[in-house]
């Protein structure tokens, strides 16, 4: 979310005196605003959906010790594997149990799993397979990450990484239960947006005129992007229903619009990149004015648009490619079906990927003129 830049942000000698000062009035009125949606759509924790038949809601780790070919317990005819686990944590830890695997299934003696308990019908225990322990792979890549962030970034990678980790908690803490609370996920989101945006672009690039200016170009990009995609969701008649997660969701709780989840995802996945585009274009401004301090608003614009255009034309491909290497099982399927390319294009679980990355786009576009221009006139000095 947060990305570190490498430039210098120091203001040049000449600011445009109104537009300076009108900067963070407008930032504090978004600021304000914010936290005031934050208030009063603040979840109350009372959506979540518990299963009766689990014992344990929470999954147990376990490890792989026994790996034996045995009858399927459906169907005496086939063979399948009976895998039994030592559970390492909760209410059976050192206890064993199994669970019966297809004969083609990977699991292996040693493997660390998660598994689920759940109450048969006749009162017996079982347990089944929920997936793979991932922790101590996906910690070392973390640190990896973080140690790459830092030795290039420095102290702006301090300030990138303290702004991923504040993401991660508004996403977790509060999108995610706000949502399961039945509030509108379009409203979500955009307060999701705002507050990752103040801490990403505050934290990694510091309390200076250019970082308020990426920052209003980034919210009036999320508003277009917001807009276009509430109106092509609406055109295309999207319903947000095109795996089984969104199914499941719906069915466990009705008052959660998979819609409007769908519209809450292109707004929050959108700002991945704004911030991106929009403190690059600011950078180039300010860099252009220290090097020609004479230049005028339109000066600046010019050059600027032509660097913006460039990292436009290489983001929205990355974009697309992306999506496309998402949905690349997807697409093999419908292709090995012999469906047409329109078929295939206009079928609802490629057409919300199309949408997505259409809006997302041009919501991209739109960002570098008005990053550019507004980072123009603040820059320009009173003379322009």
């Amino acid at each position: 979310m947060g990305h570190g830049h490498g430039h210098d942000h120091a203001e040049p000698p000449a600011l445009h005196r109104l537009a300076s000062i009108a900067l963070w009035p407008a930032v504090a009125v978004v600021g304000v605003l914010t936290l005031v949606a934050l208030t009063l759509i603040w979840p109350s924790g009372d959506g979540n959906f518990e299963d009766p038949l689990l014992l344990d809601a929470d999954p147990i780790s376990a490890t792989v010790v026994s790996d034996q070919l045995v009858p399927c317990y459906y169907d005496a005819g086939q063979d399948c594997r009976l895998i039994g686990f030592e559970m390492d944590d909760g209410p059976y830890a050192g206890e064993f149990g199994t669970i019966e695997q297809g004969a083609t299934s990977p699991l292996d003696v040693g493997d660390g799993v998660i598994v689920v308990a759940y109450e048969a019908a006749d009162g017996e225990v079982q347990f089944s397979f929920q997936d793979y322990r991932r922790g101590w792979p996906m910690l070392i890549l973390v640190a990896l990450f973080v140690g790459a962030v830092l030795a290039l970034g420095r102290w702006r990678g301090i300030g990138a990484i303290a702004g991923l980790g504040f993401s991660l908690i508004v996403i977790t803490g509060f999108t995610l239960p706000a949502i399961l609370d039945g509030t509108n996920a379009v409203t979500v989101a955009l307060v999701t947006a705002s507050l990752i945006a103040f801490a990403a672009l505050f934290l990694a690039h510091g309390f200076e005129i250019a970082t308020a200016v990426a920052l209003l170009s980034t919210f009036g990009s999320l508003v277009i992007t917001a807009v276009l995609a509430r109106i092509f969701v609406g055109l295309t008649s999207l319903t947000g229903l095109t795996d089984d997660s969104s199914v499941l969701l719906g069915g466990l709780d009705n008052s959660i619009d998979p819609r409007g989840i769908l519209l809450a995802g292109i707004v929050i996945g959108a700002l991945g990149v704004l911030d991106d585009v929009t403190v690059t274009q600011v950078s180039a401004v300010w860099e252009l004015k220290r090097a020609r301090p004479e230049m005028t608003t339109v000066e600046l614009m010019r050059p600027a648009l032509r660097i913006g255009r460039d990292h436009i034309s290489s983001t929205v491909n990355t974009l697309f490619l992306a999506y496309a290497g998402a949905a690349l099982p997807l697409l093999l399927l419908f292709t090995e079906a012999g469906q047409g390319i329109t078929g295939v294009l206009t079928r609802e679980v490629v057409a919300t990927e199309i949408v997505r990355a259409l809006v997302g786009s041009i919501g991209l576009v739109a960002s570098v003129p008005l990053s550019t221009w507004l980072a123009a006139v603040v820059v320009s000095g009173d003379s322009h």
